[in-house]
């Protein structure tokens, strides 16, 4: 193995020796050589002419012209042997612009942010209601009389609105007036009539007043917003809705008061 690697060796030392020959005779490096060494013994012979030194200028600046051709042609050499490498060119940074791809060149540039005052949300702001209803104790049930009677009078409005527009009926129970303040609806009207989708519903009262609510489609009910309309319009168990569908996320109510059952005995 040894002696393997020794004749690979040598193999490529002496194609190496002849490689550089050929760029010696290529750049005539024997020819300037001769050149300067005849210069040079011209320029030690004396001069016949005594001590002034200017005939022996020819001979000096053909030395020193061949010293430049020879030096020159090395560096040639060397230019040919090394890779060729782009200078780099220092400039000023804040003269020119750095290069960019062309790609994050158009961007727009980042906006600056400027320091804001922060607003302390660390307590929690609740809504509250006009009425003040607040203790559950205060709630107001319902008798069957009561009940029935905002039913019937409920359903009689109904049938005299006729079904130009879809129309239901929902009594109310604690869980609709207080507490929750959920108002679930029947879900075959939900199916058939509103929307499949969460949707923001207006509803408008006997005195065309509009309230917001959130319609949860999943769920088939109000939720947001109907909190404040249980509590402004002052419903309480017993009393009865009439939910008329005039536009596609609008509803008309009617109230039917328990309360009525008591002015009718009268």
């Amino acid at each position: 193995m040894a002696a393997v690697a020794m004749s690979s060796y040598e193999e490529q030392r002496q194609r190496q020796v002849e490689a550089n020959k050929r760029k010696l005779e290529e750049l005539q490096l024997h020819h300037l050589s001769a050149a300067v060494r005849e210069a040079a013994t011209a320029a030690a012979k004396p001069s016949p002419v005594g001590p002034d030194c200017s005939a022996n200028v020819p001979a000096v600046s053909c030395v020193a012209g061949s010293l430049f051709v020879l030096g020159f042609a090395l560096s040639q050499s060397g230019f040919l042997q090394a890779k060729k490498r782009k200078a780099r060119v220092s400039r000023d940074a804040a003269a020119e612009p750095p290069r960019r791809s062309g790609r994050v060149a158009n961007l727009p540039e980042k906006p600056k942010y400027r320091e804001v005052e922060v607003l302390d949300f660390g307590r929690k702001v609740r809504r509250t209601y006009s009425s003040g209803r607040k203790d559950l104790e205060n709630r107001v049930y319902a008798t069957d009389e009561e009940r029935s009677h905002a039913i019937t009078k409920a359903e009689e409005l109904e049938e005299e609105m006729g079904t130009r527009f879809p129309i239901f009926v929902k009594p109310m129970t604690q869980s609709h007036v207080t507490g929750g303040f959920w108002l679930g609806l029947p879900t075959p009207f939900c199916r058939k009539h509103l929307p499949k989708c969460d949707e923001h519903i207006t509803l408008v009262d006997e005195e065309d007043d509009e309230s917001d609510t959130l319609y949860l489609a999943r769920k088939a009910g109000l939720s947001a917003g109907w909190r404040g309309f249980a509590i402004d319009h002052k419903l309480v168990d017993g009393d009865c809705l009439v939910f008329q569908l005039i536009e596609r996320t609008k509803f008309k109510v009617y109230i039917i008061r328990a309360s009525s059952y008591h002015e009718s005995e009268d």
